[in-house]
């Protein structure tokens, strides 16, 4: 291959050539990204046609389904081409077979990610552990890439996201010893990423918070988690889980804070940048507060909302609406000002309070957020909605009115 090619099947189906991301043309046939997936997850193994056959057309649609595969394969070959010469060299053809053929030059993530698991199982140095977990975490950005046509491809989702979260519990008992707990937030945060419902994750994350001194953190994660369980699955907290939030309020209680404990506290927290995330309950406290400056003042604020989806929508998943939004407040809290300030208001509802700026400015703002938006989730299809409207003393007279809204 005279480029480098680099396959993202993890989270996404998308298409890297010199590190540069193009358009996916496959993406758009879901058989042709089902016939692509199928012969790159059996790794450079012949799969028989008629296996594919049954794959890709198991209600036999087709009336020639032979010359409808031939046809396919010929499709996705020529869509190879176009985004890299000689790449559609990779679907090879056996007899009565084909095989994805791993070229020079070309890397795919999901392959990468099983070279991995199996040198898990053989590694025992702690060192090159490290590293082999370190690629791991850069590489799992989520669960596999699903077509919806292959009877397999939630099996193998479903055995490559054991095994991920078995690594990233084995990771975390290895940072562990060396009380590592900055790294086992960040590892943490980047797996509940993947799977927000692991207990397991969200318990070694809050104690990682506590041996941090950071008990406060610790005690909104756990609302979080709780929150979220209740939310989508309609559950308490596991007994571990209120037994862990027990422990955690009677440290919280005995813990003795003495000048350097709550100077590194102030200092860790101000040395966050961006716009401010907090719960509704928080949100309407400094929107009170705010309001009371407004009609002090004379001035005016904007208050932002951002709506993911429609009203009537119910084709995106609980666990997928749930990262989507996590990565919407995250293009937040990183591309908004320092006093900008963010909650989550309802399961597919973002509010913002942006003070000190005009409408021509926040409309500007909140068109960069939604530009940001999809640019991060590229393939989503899912409607982004905002609007902006004023706040002031001749806006709103009652500070409550923000609840109806």
């Amino acid at each position: 291959m005279e480029n480098s090619v680099r396959i993202q099947l993890m989270g996404n189906y998308l298409f890297y050539i010199d590190e540069q991301r193009i358009e996916n043309p496959i993406s758009k046939t879901r058989k042709g990204s089902a016939l692509m997936s199928f012969l790159i997850l059996n790794r450079q193994k012949p799969v028989a046609n008629q296996r594919l056959l049954r794959e890709l057309w198991p209600s036999n649609t087709v009336t020639n389904p032979e010359n409808a595969l031939k046809t396919l394969v010929s499709r996705v070959r020529t869509m190879l081409n176009q985004m890299a010469p000689g790449l559609g060299k990779s679907i090879v053809s056996d007899r009565g077979a084909y095989h994805w053929e791993l070229l020079d030059g070309v890397r795919i993530d999901v392959l990468e990610i099983m070279d991995i698991f199996d040198e898990l199982g053989r590694t025992r140095e702690e060192s090159a552990l490290r590293q082999l977990y370190q690629r791991l975490m850069s590489l799992y950005k989520g669960d596999l890439y699903q077509t919806g046509d292959l009877n397999e491809e939630a099996a193998y989702a479903e055995q490559m996201h054991r095994q991920y979260l078995n690594a990233v519990y084995q990771y975390l008992d290895l940072l562990r010893k060396d009380e590592a707990y900055n790294e086992i937030s960040a590892v943490c945060r980047k797996a509940l990423n993947v799977d927000n419902f692991d207990e397991h994750l969200h318990i070694e994350l809050m104690k990682a918070m506590v041996n941090l001194n950071r008990v406060s953190e610790a005690m909104e994660q756990y609302h979080h988690a709780a929150n979220m369980t209740y939310r989508y699955l309609g559950a308490e907290p596991s007994e571990s889980m209120q037994a862990f939030y027990m422990q955690l309020n009677r440290s919280r209680k005995s813990l003795k804070f003495n000048m350097d404990a709550i100077r590194n506290e102030l200092r860790d927290a101000n040395a966050n940048r961006g716009a401010f995330v907090c719960d509704y309950n928080m949100f309407k406290e400094i929107y009170n507060l705010e309001m009371r400056n407004l009609e002090r003042l004379g001035t005016t604020m904007f208050l932002g909302i951002i709506m993911i989806g429609d009203v009537e929508d119910t084709h995106i998943s609980y666990i997928r609406q749930d990262n989507i939004m996590n990565g919407l407040i995250e293009i937040l809290r990183e591309n908004l000002r320092k006093g900008d300030i963010i909650t989550h208001f309802a399961p597919t509802i973002v509010a913002v309070l942006l003070p000190t700026v005009n409408y021509e400015t926040g409309s500007m703002v909140m068109e960069r957020v939604r530009l940001l938006f999809y640019k991060r989730f590229p393939n989503s299809n899912i409607p982004f909605h905002h609007r902006l409207g004023m706040l002031g003393p001749d806006t709103f007279n009652d500070a409550n009115d923000i609840e109806d809204m």
